[in-house]
């Protein structure tokens, strides 16, 4: 239960290439890795977990307590030889002004030593103060080493080697040079995902030999070891009931963005998921009960997406029909009548009465909370109108929609669908630009899930009395 932090002077540094990197690297030394990512997060721990070989989870003070961050490290990186934790963004930025929820209070909670990754580009002799500075800021976080990054050659290396060690009791721990071929492809989102991204295991392989040979890979195990993961109070696990509902999931090139946690939740409240492809199924899956389709990047399969009509045509009759659907943020976008980039218009499922139009500039970024409405569908455990923690990043924005629509939220923090609302219901269908996360204070898939289980009892109840009529 050994573990590292990995987080860097400010975001962009590279430190996602590196988590990568080490991920693999000490993989193919045959150590079982469990990989974490702060904060909200699809796209970085997807390579993250190709890396590692296994799920990466994510991290949140927004969405999770501090004893479920405990917890959850515990659980998923209990039996493993090693946990890697990313950060996002730098180390000591954050929300808040008292840096509560930045990556420093995570590792300061975890007792995790922090290795910062500075991109050194043109710097010699100001990378002391910066380190000192970082140092100095909060004494209580342990910067147990440096790793630079994007250097111009050995003797640019060399300098700041005798610049850290002469004025700062930091050890470098690896020192990596600039080269494009390690460079992961980026757009509006952050990284291209890996499940999209061709030759994914070529890249993962190469950053992994860079790593290998830059960066002292003993030297990081031991300053890991020096920091077991806390203990915390684990919750007793449920046992894992039979299924008794089929919903399908579309997993492909467009639609990735799903948390892990959630999907595991599906199989706790009795769901069996069945993956299908948007861009190459024409039918669902067979005798489906409900319908998930996460966020992803339609945007950029907008041509085959619309090549499909005979899965878009069949998705449209079984909403139409009632199937139970959850859509958020990508899928969202799927279920309209169409979307529209760059002066391209491609048509959509056509079930959800709006378009969909990507902008230039984000239309929603960040935290959210929602405040559920009385229209919410899926059954409460209380009376009470429940708050909501969630997040959103999207570019697009719905455009002609209906004037007869209800929502199953009001947005009192964040965009949504129009600035004051999101959660858009049609039939059984239940459509948002949030991204909600399965934790302790929203257990949304188990209200889903008994949802789902609902409508197909009352179609079951429906069936059996058209049978008794005849």
């Amino acid at each position: 239960m050994s573990q590292l932090f990995i987080t860097a002077a400010h975001k962009s540094s590279g430190k996602t290439t590196l988590s990568i990197g080490l991920c693999a690297a000490f993989r193919l030394r045959g150590l079982d890795v469990q990989p974490f990512k702060k904060g909200p997060d699809y796209i970085d721990p997807l390579w993250l977990s190709r890396a590692a070989g296994r799920d990466c989870h994510n991290l949140d003070f927004h969405t999770m307590s501090r004893a479920e961050i405990l917890r959850t490290t515990q659980r998923h990186g209990g039996d493993a030889g090693l946990c890697l934790i990313e950060g996002n963004k730098g180390l000591y930025d954050g929300l808040d002004l008292d840096g509560s929820n930045s990556n420093a209070a995570l590792a300061t909670l975890l007792r995790s030593p922090v290795i910062l990754v500075i991109d050194a580009q043109g710097m010699t002799r100001g990378i002391a103060p910066l380190i000192l500075g970082y140092q100095a800021f909060a004494p209580e976080v342990n910067i147990a080493g440096v790793i630079l990054n994007q250097l111009g050659g050995r003797r640019h290396e060399a300098k700041l080697r005798a610049v850290i060690e002469h004025y700062t009791d930091v050890p470098v721990i690896g020192a990596v040079h600039r080269n494009p071929a390690l460079r992961i492809r980026e757009r509006h989102l952050g990284l291209v995902p890996s499940n999209e991204a061709q030759a994914v295991k070529r890249q993962i392989d190469a950053i992994a030999q860079a790593i290998e040979a830059q960066v002292d890979l003993h030297r990081l195990l031991a300053i890991a070891d020096t920091a077991p993961l806390p203990t915390a109070t684990p919750l007793k696990k449920p046992r894992r009931p039979t299924a008794d509902l089929r919903i399908a999931i579309a997993r492909d090139a467009a639609f990735g963005f799903y948390y892990p946690g959630d999907l595991d939740a599906f199989a706790q409240a009795g769901a069996e998921l069945l993956p299908f492809d948007t861009l190459h199924d024409g039918k669902l899956p067979t005798d489906i009960d409900g319908l998930f389709i996460g966020g992803g990047f339609p945007e950029t399969q907008m041509p085959a997406l619309e090549a499909n009509q005979s899965l878009r045509e069949d998705i449209h009759r079984a909403i139409d029909t009632g199937l139970p659907t959850y859509a958020e943020c990508g899928g969202l976008m799927y279920l309209t009548r169409s979307v529209t980039w760059k002066g391209h218009r491609c048509e959509m499922v056509g079930a959800l009465p709006a378009d969909s139009v990507m902008h230039e500039r984000p239309q929603g970024r960040g935290y959210v909370q929602l405040q559920e409405t009385g229209h919410m569908p899926w059954a409460a455990t209380t009376s009470t109108l429940r708050d909501i923690e969630a997040h959103e990043f999207h570019y697009s924005a719905l455009e002609n929609l209906s004037d007869k629509l209800q929502f199953a939220y009001a947005v009192k923090r964040g965009s949504g669908i129009d600035g004051h609302h999101d959660g858009l219901i049609h039939h059984n269908v239940l459509a948002c630009y949030a991204h909600l996360r399965d934790v302790e204070g929203n257990r949304w898939v188990a209200r889903f899930v008994d949802f789902v289980r609902q409508q197909k009892l009352c179609r079951v109840g429906t069936a059996h009395q058209n049978i008794g009529v005849r």
